[in-house]
């Protein structure tokens, strides 16, 4: 006779391997997919999808109002970053649902890899067959028709009902994200680089009256009151975020630091940070309209400040473009940059609530341990990242989560005045943060019924602030001339953080870190230029129009270094 020990133990045996009857629930789904898309059939079962699990952060509530404690002028512990460890502890899972979900992939021969500094994130390879039996999901492989790229995606799937508040969503799976199109407007060349800069004339007002059609560093210097006086710190980094294969060329830097910054070293450059299969190639010809702009209104408006190229590659397999590898990578860092700027977006609508809600969560965290986060505001007008068709207005994001700063456009110097594709509106996942409610309601309480019914007049509304975006000179490919965009105007943003940072490491005190309650504090307020005129028309209206005190299309409006040094303490 066999032992009841021995009994069980054999039981067990057959049992090991096989996965466990679950009671499975729909966890998310999606009705329909995006214009862009077009549905081409059932996935190959044998087709390998990399795959990724959010599990349930721990207390992000906490997490929140710490950052809030260093970041509020009117706080106590103002400047008091937290460390990486310290963040990581609000932000890791329970142990018990690590265990949880990993049980449960374990009992479908899923050994998964930690994915993220806190370990929120699993990620792990099966192939499509595996993915729909333990997911009751279907995945297919869907088109985009403007690019022809192909992506394999789910309409719907499922979870066990007892990992419901323990596993957060399964990645990539409903998301729809298009692919960038690196989009600045369209590049007019001017003049080639061999043929001299025509000289400016200066007004009156000290402001180059060639400024009034062409932008370029010696007007930003004018119009903000940005120095031209070297940065000392060294500790003090800008980042600047590069995808879709667009690279930034040293050559061109050169040339455009020669023409419009002849007070810097022409040697003066950046480096490069790569990940995802990254890289930044010297060939001329593969140089790229955006990121030569982001990193000459970087290297070229911040004096001497560090700055690093992060170029995030195509192998990225995180179902957004990179955007939640590389903002993980620089949560793992010990020392990441002061502030990040970056010049790409998406619409909101075509992001799941929850792979939104995690990347805003991610960037509060790297804004809790001290660096400001500054994303270009869109170039649709209401109507998006980009002009398109639409019935209600279409807010973009990163610009809607509260923990980011987002940077509409102004056009013009006398005085400057909204461009009409600046991004802006109200967000329809976040809600409207406490540190701008009371701007934002007397913005509401002008307009009336306005637009009722295009907008949520309960979300986060964006941009927070703005600068010059249209008619700005860069060098591309050996050749001068103008691109315009938001992705002008958030690096030119960027830059005098940086300053201000410098000058405030070189008195031994913190960096601005996350900005929004500063900006819109009283004195963060006073120390920008209201922009009173404008307006960003869309989705076949006239959009908001610009008005005194805060609005969605320039912000609080434009920086003025002096006010803002004032301001900051220095």
């Amino acid at each position: 006779m066999f032992s009841s020990a021995f009994l069980v133990a054999c039981l067990a045996a057959v049992a090991y391997g096989k996965p466990m009857v679950r009671n499975m629930q729909v966890h998310e789904t999606r009705e329909s997919i995006p214009s862009a898309f077009k549905l081409v059939g059932p996935a190959s079962p044998d087709t390998m999808l990399d795959l990724r699990i959010a599990l349930v952060q721990g207390d992000m509530a906490g997490l929140e109002k710490a950052l809030m404690d260093v970041s509020d002028p009117a706080s106590p512990l103002k400047g008091q970053f937290l460390s990486k460890e310290e963040v990581e502890a609000f932000v890791a899972p329970k142990q018990e649902t690590v265990d949880a979900v990993t049980s449960f992939l374990k009992e479908n021969g899923i050994e998964a890899a930690q994915a993220s500094p806190a370990g929120d994130w699993l990620s792990f390879s099966i192939p499509v067959s595996k993915a729909n039996a333990i997911f009751d999901a279907e995945f297919s492989v869907f088109n985009h028709t403007p690019t022809g790229t192909t992506s394999v995606r789910t309409l719907a799937y499922s979870i066990p009902a007892d990992l419901v508040g323990k596993l957060d969503f399964v990645h990539p799976t409903t998301v729809f994200a298009q692919p960038f199109s690196g989009r600045v407007f369209d590049f007019v060349p001017a003049r080639t680089a061999n043929k001299p800069v025509p000289a400016v004339n200066l007004t009156s007002d000290a402001v180059p009256a060639s400024c009034a059609t062409t932008i370029t560093p010696a007007c930003l210097q004018a119009l903000y009151g940005i120095p031209t006086t070297l940065a000392t710190t060294k500790s003090n980094k800008l980042g600047v975020s590069g995808f879709i294969e667009q690279f930034a060329n040293q050559q061109d830097l050169k040339t455009f630091l020669t023409n419009f910054r002849p007070d810097l070293s022409p040697a003066t450059t950046f480096t490069t940070q790569t990940l995802d299969g990254g890289s930044n190639p010297q060939q001329l010809a593969e140089a790229g309209i955006e990121a030569d702009l982001d990193t000459q209104y970087t290297v070229g408006i911040a004096s001497g400040v560090p700055t690093v190229f992060i170029s995030v590659g195509e192998r990225n397999r995180d179902g957004v473009n990179g955007f939640l590898d590389i903002i993980n990578t620089l949560l793992g860092e010990s020392a990441p940059p002061q502030v990040l700027t970056t010049s790409y977006g998406f619409d909101e609508p075509d992001l799941p609530t929850n792979i939104a809600t995690n990347l805003c969560n991610a960037y509060m965290q790297l804004g809790a341990r001290g660096t400001s986060i500054l994303f270009s505001s869109g170039d649709g007008g209401v109507s998006g990242s980009q002009s398109q068709s639409c019935t209600t207005f279409i807010p973009t994001f990163p610009s809607g989560c509260p923990f980011v700063t987002s940077v509409g456009a102004t056009t013009g110097i006398g005085p400057e005045t909204a461009a009409d594709f600046s991004g802006g509106g109200f967000s329809n996942i976040f809600a409207q943060p406490s540190f701008q409610s009371g701007a934002v309601t007397t913005f509401l309480n002008a307009i009336g019924n306005t637009n009722a019914g295009k907008f949520n007049k309960a979300g986060r509304g964006f941009p927070d602030i703005s600068a010059q975006g249209e008619n700005v000179e860069i060098v591309f490919q050996g050749e001068f001339g103008e691109v315009a965009g938001t992705s002008c105007s958030s690096p030119i943003t960027a830059s005098i953080i940086s300053l201000l940072n410098d000058e405030l490491a070189a008195q031994g005190k913190p960096a601005l870190g996350f900005l929004n309650p500063f900006l819109y504090s009283a004195a963060g307020t006073a120390a920008l230029t209201d922009v009173t005129s404008g307006s960003n028309p869309g989705c076949n209206t006239n959009g908001f129009t610009a008005r005194a005190g805060w609005d969605p299309v320039t912000g609080l409006g434009t920086p003025n270094f002096a006010k803002l040094r004032t301001a900051v303490g220095l």
